[in-house]
């Protein structure tokens, strides 16, 4: 049966620091110019319901460093426009792939696929998680000599999927993590319980200050994700106080790192100072994703 990463529960503690190790090697031998062809004759798909810059071009970057073939899909290339069901859409794609990479909206659609699926289907975003850009992140963070499974991320702003990834990760790696959100904007309170009882020390609080107070690193993103325009003016009002820059910064200790899964609105939730400052890790961050990307589709995609 096809082994699905749907989920950064998905992974083990052991499964997760063997992507980062992969993931180092693999930066390393492409900077290098040594070729890794683990994919060859591999037929992969991109299903994209939802936008992206680096979260595509990575991907399909990677599959063709590993020597597969991509393929690029959105709503408009698809029966899924015009009505076909998720579960006929699962079963046909898989008679001609050998795996899926898909980023849509509700975690369901991408459980729905999955589970009709005769091959590995990757989520590369849901409105719940984001799980391949959290070991990105993360590969990110140990290569600046942090110990993943002791330090402290402070996470600052909206509880969307990229928190409720984060979140899961503490559980999974056992760092702590604490979210400042607004009321009301919370991330999701299962992740949260799941990830407690895995061993994660997760606080979820309101006040920026409290989070960032001993933080090896500030994280933040968007104040507002794909499909929640109309609240633009509500939300951009409301996260004022969840801005990182240099105030908050000075409550976390000395070098903690600044990240950002991008795109960012530089003067909401970070200032050009924080973004750009020499505490920034953002730019790497956004390579990663090439390299971490590539260890996932060898763990999930090589059967």
């Amino acid at each position: 049966m096809s082994r699905h990463f749907l989920s950064i529960f998905d992974l083990t503690r052991e499964e997760f620091t063997s992507l980062l190790n992969r993931a180092s090697e693999l930066k390393s031998e492409k900077k290098s110019g040594r070729e890794h062809r683990t994919l060859a004759g591999k037929s992969i798909a991109l299903i994209f319901e939802k936008l992206s810059t680096r979260t595509r071009v990575s991907f399909e970057v990677g599959i063709n460093d590993l020597g597969g073939h991509v393929l690029y899909m959105n709503l408009s290339d698809m029966q899924l426009g015009r009505g076909e069901t998720v579960e006929d859409t699962a079963r046909i794609l898989s008679l001609y792939l050998d795996g899926a990479i898909i980023r849509t909206f509700e975690q369901e659609r991408i459980e729905e696929f999955a589970a009709h699926a005769g091959v590995p289907v990757i989520n590369a975003l849901t409105d719940l998680e984001h799980p391949t850009q959290i070991v990105s992140d993360l590969f990110t963070v140990a290569e600046h000599g942090i110990d993943i499974q002791d330090f402290k991320l402070a996470y600052i702003g909206d509880g969307n999927n990229i928190v409720n990834s984060l979140i899961g990760a503490a559980g999974v790696l056992g760092f702590k993590l604490s979210a400042a959100v607004p009321e009301g904007y919370e991330p999701d309170p299962g992740i949260v319980e799941k990830a407690r009882e895995l061993g994660g020390e997760v606080e979820i609080v309101t006040d920026p200050f409290q989070a960032a107070s001993g933080s090896d690193v500030l994280y933040t993103d968007v104040w507002v994700s794909m499909g929640q325009e109309e609240e633009s003016s509500k939300r951009n009002e409301l996260f004022k106080p969840y801005q990182i820059n240099g105030e908050l910064l000075g409550a976390a200790n000395d070098g903690a790192y600044v990240m950002h899964c991008l795109p960012a609105h530089r003067g909401e939730e970070i200032t050009q100072e924080a973004l750009e400052g020499p505490n920034s890790i953002v730019m790497e961050q956004a390579e990663n994703k090439l390299h971490a990307g590539k260890a996932i589709l060898e763990m999930f995609m090589q059967i």
